[in-house]
């Protein structure tokens, strides 16, 4: 599993919806990173969660994992609004 930090998964995000015209949804918020976040919705990309990953009391990292199609939890989540 590769490990991401703070700065590059902000860059992520705002690429995403600034250059894709993607969506965010926070499922939750972190204590030192970003928590669980889902991005979906962007034309012809694929969607994307973004997970923190705890390292030890004073860091944390992110794991980022990518999907064709946004899975069926995340959906629900996301279109419940």
């Amino acid at each position: 599993m590769k490990l991401y930090d703070l700065t590059t998964c902000e860059k992520l995000i705002n690429n995403y919806i600034d250059q894709f015209n993607g969506e965010y949804y926070q499922i939750y918020e972190g204590s030192l990173g970003l928590g669980k976040i889902v991005l979906y919705n962007a034309k012809g990309k694929k969607s994307i969660i973004i997970e923190e990953v705890y390292l030890n009391e004073w860091s944390s990292a992110h794991k980022i994992r990518m999907y064709n199609d946004l899975p069926k939890k995340y959906e629900k989540l996301v279109y419940q609004l």
